[in-house]
């Protein structure tokens, strides 16, 4: 009987709501949002409807809701969820539009909606919906900023939006002519997120931690600046011990930049129970950094996330690096087990779970040394990695896929080690050997070329060797090469 009465007096709020209805962030609503964003979704939800029922008026709750809604089907990748609660969506839009036109909010909350919506799309392959919403988002946040030029979150999605479209894969191209008029560069965006940060430090903001989060990620995979996005990400507004998502983010920046320890430790001392929607990414990631530091118990967290993942990415790369484990170990049939599960389970559409599928395919098994090389020098261990392929020598290796990757793999550590002047011809000796294999040695090492010469201020050299990465097609992280390649040309305002 409670409940049905709960329900007659949200009902009845909802039927209350005026034509013309508010965006408001009361203490309430600030605490819904921020409840959201920590994935404590049923104390999120009482918060909305304690809003619904004591201020009807105040329509920003659909756009909260819209958070839940959005985080759960990112989570879960469950196509089940996503189409159940899809169906949401032009429900609240239609809520917002209820709402005051002249406030700023109006077109804003629609666009952040439908940006939500665009990013869940992605990870179902429904591209032409989520080109389409972006591309309605982005002429709505236009409308919005010629409007309001003073609101300050608009430049937050602006920013990113514009930073990006300059990068995208030649794969997506066919997008941005969906896309039709949307433009912008790196360094756009960046003076508008900038901007965004520059007000926040002096004022109220809501999205702060959003608009840091986001802000670090572009100075660090567009920008290529890993310590000023480090520096960034380490602000005391992010909380990864209560919340998973600030986790999830400080954890990623940190194996980015060579902190595999911060990363074990940030991952370790995330937050469980009951009160947090169920994260198994997580597990993945502590997993992963753990094989990065050769750990005993790797294997554990990457069965944690198998067993209790029922999303569609990351499922091969699991199954691959569980291979790697045991390969590392000297336990041959439980490589083959595994990379045998790789080539089966999952989905092949992240270049992560793609590059599992071919290894599992072709048949080609890495070389111990070379593989614990390769993971060390993920996790930041350079000495470590370096200590191990000096015990070796090219022709200690007698195929060319493992004699390119050695050449490369010295590149790459003398490079972070600041070697520089060693790193360059390691460097073009993997280019010249291997930019017509379908390796992606060649690739990377055009790229890393194109950074240093862009770090030295030699443009036309950076120039050279960017778009030297983008004329190679290899079968690996084409994708993700081609955008960092295409970032650093956008960079030098090729």
């Amino acid at each position: 009987m409670k409940s049905f009465i709960c329900g007659l007096f949200l009902f009845l709020a909802v039927l209350s709501v005026r034509a013309e209805g508010k965006f408001e962030f009361t203490p309430d609503a600030k605490a819904a949002y921020e409840l959201a964003l920590s994935l404590r979704f049923e104390e999120a939800r009482q918060k909305i409807r304690d809003v619904k029922f004591s201020d009807p008026d105040n329509l920003i709750v659909y756009f909260i809701e819209n958070y839940i809604d959005f985080f759960t089907v990112f989570i879960t990748e469950d196509e089940r969820d996503f189409e159940r609660l899809e169906q949401n969506k032009d429900y609240r839009i239609k809520m917002i539009k209820r709402g005051d036109k002249n406030s700023p909010y109006y077109n804003f909350l629609q666009a952040e909606i439908k940006l939500q919506w665009a990013v869940a799309r992605l990870k179902f392959e429904e591209y032409f919906t989520a080109f389409s919403e972006i591309s309605s988002a982005y002429k709505l946040l236009n409308r919005n900023q010629r409007k309001f030029p003073d609101f300050v979150a608009n430049k937050k999605s602006l920013g990113i939006l514009h930073a990006l479209v300059g990068t995208i894969p030649d794969s997506y191209r066919w997008g941005v002519k969906l896309l039709g008029g949307m433009s912008g560069t790196i360094q756009q965006g960046q003076k508008e997120i900038t901007e965004v940060l520059d007000y926040a430090q002096k004022n109220d903001f809501i999205f702060e931690e959003e608009t840091m989060v986001m802000y670090a990620f572009l100075m660090l995979h567009l920008k290529n600046q890993s310590e000023t996005a480090w520096k960034v990400i380490r602000s005391d507004k992010l909380n990864p011990k209560g919340n998973p998502l600030a986790c999830f983010a400080l954890a990623n920046l940190a194996m980015r930049t060579g902190r595999n320890d911060e990363a074990i430790r940030v991952l370790e001392q995330r937050p469980r129970g009951k009160k947090f929607f169920p994260f198994p990414y997580l597990d993945y990631k502590l997993g992963l950094a753990k094989l990065y530091r050769l750990d005993e118990d790797a294997d554990q967290h990457l069965l944690r996330f198998l067993s209790d993942f029922r999303g569609r990415h990351y499922i091969k790369e699991a199954y691959q690096k569980l291979a790697w484990y045991h390969l590392i170990n000297e336990r041959d049939a439980k490589y083959q087990f595994y990379i045998n599960q790789a080539g089966t389970e999952g989905n092949k559409v992240v270049d992560e779970d793609k590059n599992a599928f071919k290894e599992a395919a072709k048949g080609h098994r890495s070389e111990a040394s070379l593989l614990k090389a390769r993971l060390l020098f993920d996790g930041g261990y350079y000495d470590r990695a370096m200590r191990i392929l000096q015990k070796r020598s090219p022709k200690s290796y007698y195929n060319k896929q493992d004699q390119l990757e050695y050449t490369y793999r010295l590149g790459r550590i003398t490079h972070k080690l600041k070697q520089t002047d060693k790193a360059i011809p390691y460097y073009q000796q993997t280019i010249d050997e291997g930019e017509d294999e379908k390796y992606f040695y060649a690739c990377n090492a055009a790229l890393q070329m194109g950074i240093i010469y862009e770090k030295a201020k030699q443009r036309d050299k950076a120039i050279q060797y960017y778009k030297a990465c983008l004329s190679m097609k290899p079968d690996e992280y084409k994708n993700g090469l081609h955008q960092k390649a295409k970032a650093g040309l956008n960079r030098l305002d090729y």
